[in-house]
Parts: C-alpha cells; structure tokens; sequence
C-alpha cells in the first residue's frame, strides 16, 4: 500500500481528487451566483484558481503523461459525481442546492436575494436580458441551481419561454 500511495501518478490522481472536492464545496459554500453571472472580477478570479490549484494537482511533474492523469482523474471524478446527482436526488440538492424565488408577482424578494447574494442591479439586468421593462411585470424570477436567472411574464411569453418549455405548452396546447 505504502508503494502505492508513492507511484506519481496515484498521488496525482489523489491530489486531483482533492482539488476537485475542495472546488465543489468551495463553490457551494460561496455561493452559485458565481457559476452563471461571471464579471470581469469573476472571470479573473476562476483563472487565478485554476492557475493556483494546478502545482497542488501535478506537483513537480509537469510532464504531460502527469497533465493527462490529472485531466483524465477530474473527467472520472466529474462523471462519478453528476451519476450521483441524477442516481440520488438529495445528493444533488446537497451538491447543488435548491432554485431561489426572487421575484414574484411583481414584487422582489429582498431577503431570498440577500441569501444568494444577487443586488437588485445584477436582477434588474437578468429581467431586461428577457426582455421586460420592469420588475412589475414579472410574474416570477428564480435563480436556478445552476446560477442563471429565469424570468417567467404572461406579457412578454414568447420572449421569456425557453424552447423546451415552449415547446411542453405547445405539446400541452395541442393534445
């Protein structure tokens, strides 16, 4: 076991796994707003993480046998656990989280948007991303678990259904 732990390649797969995990937890601990709402700030933030995290994954193997481990392990572990997310629904909302109500019937939630951390600037650009003039005519605004935004207004439908859904009321409307 011991000549194991000390093969290079196992020891870049376990510190690959170990990154990836902190990254997982990290990210739900701080908040999904970062995953789909991405700033210049953001943006830069990710990279230097990437660029951080790389030499604790490879160590002083920069070979690239070492980089194809390290990049095959996140593949497997990023495989194993989206399995697990679609195998066992609670996981996946332990992973994830829950789908925040921000606005509804035309009034904003200020405490849900003070838990996800979303100013009321960020969410009056993701309701005129969907083309609707005032947080009034939204009937309701969730973030998602995956960080985005969507808007749902009886007035403006056709701008703010996306296809699968549109797609559902068409199937809905015809049968």
């Amino acid at each position: 076991m011991h000549e194991l732990l000390n093969n290079n390649y196992v020891r870049i797969i376990v510190s690959t796994l170990a990154v990836y995990l902190f990254i997982v937890i990290a990210i739900r601990l701080f908040g999904k707003k970062e995953l789909a709402q991405l700033s210049v700030v953001d943006l830069v933030f990710i990279l230097l993480i990437s660029n951080s995290v790389q030499n604790a994954m490879v160590g002083p193997d920069s070979t690239l046998s070492g980089g194809l481990v390290a990049a095959s392990s996140l593949f497997i572990v990023n495989y194993i656990l989206k399995y697990l997310q679609y195998r066992f629904p609670k996981f996946g909302k332990i992973v994830q989280g829950d789908a925040t109500m921000l606005i509804y019937q035309g009034k904003m939630l200020k405490t849900h948007m003070k838990n996800v951390k979303i100013s009321e600037d960020e969410l009056m650009e993701a309701v005129r991303e969907h083309g609707v003039a005032s947080v009034k005519d939204v009937d309701l605004a969730i973030m998602e678990v995956d960080g985005s935004i969507s808007i749902l207004s009886s007035k403006y439908q056709k701008k703010t259904v996306k296809r699968r859904q549109a797609h559902k009321v068409l199937t809905k409307q015809e049968g």
